[in-house]
């Protein structure tokens, strides 16, 4: 296992990284691009998972949640 952290330029290069990633990838993406119309609405579609940055509570229980099904489910 291991974590790929991406600090893109464009909402382009989100698609690359899509292309390029191994299929059980599981992306995490800060919840503000959900709102980036037609690269929010792609990304809600690959099934991206939303965190908000701003209550890390949240966020930490929305991780949790991701790897716990992660590892039920062995991806």
């Amino acid at each position: 296992p291991y974590v790929v952290v991406s600090n893109h330029q464009s909402s382009l290069d989100l698609l690359g990284m899509m292309e390029v990633l191994p299929d059980r990838c599981v992306p995490i993406a800060k919840r503000e691009l959900l709102y980036m119309g037609a690269v929010g609405v792609a990304c809600w579609l690959g099934g991206i998972i939303f965190i908000d940055r701003k209550r890390t509570h949240d966020a930490i229980s929305v991780m949790a949640e991701a790897a716990h099904t992660m590892l039920s489910q062995d991806v």
